[in-house]
């Protein structure tokens, strides 16, 4: 089935500007099958919590909560803001908050009053804040007020002084500008009138997809398509009222919201949220709450997990599931994970615009080893085309990802022209993904092979920085590395590596780091040019290793240089 861009803007039903709607024949077709089910993602979580009602649904270390006590408290948050504030039904919130239960609680609240969260994270300033809340026409914020240094109460405060956001909800601390606080507004709920019914073809919230160069992109996420992709994410993974999930990632991310938090929710699972991704704290936890699936492990944490005495002598045998996902996990760590810690690794592939891919249940380790899996949903299309170009590939070549089923957006929220460069006229996103399709025992799956603009040209070569870096993975000494372009007068580019070592460990140089890579079996032409240690990487604006800054940095750098 394909249809035009003049199509997608004529579709029914879901009428808002700046959304790009689904089709209405795909509307249609997702509701035939079963996929959409008319109802909006409140009243399929509260319906969850009905069922679920006396079980465990969240726990942290200050709170142990079932379905009910959740609920109850998401009720009359979402009672307390449309009695004690002048938000509308329909009004987009932002949220500036950490891994504790306030954010579940204002989160599942904010959308049991209509209203749309802003999935931002607690490091944006107030200048991406600002533009955000702009952009999507937000007046309020929900902030923690005890997060980290005070950061996300000063960026509200300086927001709420500009008049830019009149509204500021704290949680964990004082009230701004005369808002009541989380705690007030629960209270005020207490006999509020019940919120009323949410339009299930409305946006639902909006999550920020990392760009290249300045502000996220916006992802508007409708109701039916976002159940659909956590019931899709827990119906693969087998997930039930057995399962305990533990997540130690942003919460707000979508990562968090469609991996973790909604899919347990609506499989009667439990959510035990952890404040930290430091290792000591995640083994004590998983010892105490025995948990049967970490949904989300960044590659970078596996092996510091790995390099953790203590895992050695830990229980973890409660482990089921440990899901990798990021950037692919190198081979000799998924073996290490098996051998040493007795963890069979599942590796993913995901994006805030939609689409997830995971390990199969049961697969072999070479799917386990060599690729990201296969798509959560039936209805999941995956095309792998020519880079810039709209014709597929054979299988088993590289090209670009391609993605379109019930639960990937049609459109950025109010941006043309990205929709224009990231959208097929059929409706299909393009991710900027380096990928391969490969059938294995009659299964295709898939493999990230990099980003297109994360492939580094030096003269007529090629080098696609995360096959580098998963090789500087494998040193010893290394934590994290990034390779990135720097500018060369001869060769257009060549690469630099930005590492991060191990305290006390020898300062790595462009000869042993190439010497190492080479005994690796890595090409002479990918090795790094030059060697850059440094003890943290610049984040984007959706917590990602900005390699824009990286590449910014060093040019710096040699411009500097051959000043002197």
């Amino acid at each position: 089935m394909s249809e035009t861009i003049a199509e997608m803007q004529m579709a029914v039903p879901f009428h808002e500007p700046g959304l790009v709607p689904y089709p209405d024949g795909f509307v249609r077709r997702y509701r035939d099958e079963g996929l959409w089910r008319g109802v909006s993602l409140p009243d399929e979580l509260r319906a969850a919590a009905g069922v679920f009602a006396e079980r465990t649904a969240l726990v942290t270390p200050e709170v142990r909560w079932t379905y009910a006590e959740l609920f109850d408290r998401a009720d009359r948050f979402a009672r307390g803001l449309l009695v004690a504030t002048d938000l509308k039904p329909g009004e987009p919130i932002m949220f500036q908050m950490g891994n504790v239960a306030e954010t579940v609680v204002a989160y599942l609240g904010v959308l049991a009053a209509g209203l749309r969260p802003v999935c931002t994270l607690p490091q944006h300033g107030a200048r991406e804040i600002g533009l955000l809340a702009e952009h999507v026409g937000a007046r309020a914020t929900v902030v923690q007020g005890d997060n980290g240094k005070g950061e996300t109460v000063a960026v509200a405060s300086a927001l709420h002084a500009d008049g830019a956001l009149p509204v500021v909800i704290v949680a964990r601390g004082a009230a701004i500008g005369g808002t009541p606080t989380l705690d007030a507004l629960l209270e005020a709920g207490r006999m509020a009138p019940s919120a009323p019914a949410v339009d299930p073809e409305q946006i639902a919230l909006f999550q920020l997809s990392g760009g290249t160069t300045g502000l996220p992109k916006v992802a508007p996420r409708l109701h039916e398509e976002y159940v659909h992709n956590s019931r899709a994410w827990a119906r693969a993974l087998g997930w039930g009222t057995e399962t305990r999930v533990l997540y130690p990632l942003p919460l707000m991310h979508n990562a968090g919201i469609a991996l973790a938090l909604q899919p347990a929710l609506l499989s009667g699972a439990s959510v035990v949220l952890s404040p930290t991704a430091q290792i000591p704290q995640l083994l004590d936890l998983i010892e105490a709450e025995r948990p049967t699936v970490l949904p989300l492990m960044p590659p970078a944490l596996v092996v510091r997990m790995l390099e953790e005495p203590r895992s050695a002598t830990a229980d973890l045998s409660s482990i089921v599931d440990l899901i990798v996902g990021g950037q692919a996990l190198p081979e000799n760590v998924s073996i290490r994970l098996r051998d040493e810690l007795g963890i069979a690794v599942r590796q993913m592939f995901g994006m805030a615009e939609g689409m997830f891919l995971v390990t199969p249940d049961g697969a072999g380790e070479e799917v386990r080893h060599h690729s990201v899996g296969s798509p959560v949903s039936p209805a999941d299309e995956v095309r792998i085309v020519e880079i810039a170009g709209d014709d597929e590939v054979a299988p088993g070549e590289i090209g670009e990802f391609c993605a379109r089923g019930p639960y990937t957006i049609r459109g950025y929220y109010r941006a043309e022209q990205h929709n224009r460069d990231a959208f097929s006229a059929d409706g299909f996103y393009r991710t900027g993904d380096l990928a391969r399709a490969h059938v294995i025992d009659g299964v295709t799956v898939y493999s990230i092979e990099g980003r297109i603009k994360d492939v580094i040209n030096r003269g007529v070569e090629k080098i696609h920085a995360e096959e580098v870096e998963e090789v500087l993975l494998r040193h010893r000494d290394i934590v994290d590395a990034a390779l990135v372009a720097m500018p060369d007068p001869v060769l257009g580019e060549r690469a630099c590596a930005y590492l991060i070592v191990e305290p006390g460990a020898s300062t790595p140089t462009v000869a042993s780091i190439g010497g190492f890579l080479t005994e690796q079996g890595l090409a002479k032409y990918k090795l790094p040019e030059r060697i850059e240690v440094v003890d943290r990487f610049p984040l984007s604006n959706v917590g990602k290793v900005s390699k824009k800054d990286l590449r910014e940095r060093v040019a710096e750098a040699l411009r500097a240089e051959s000043a002197h």
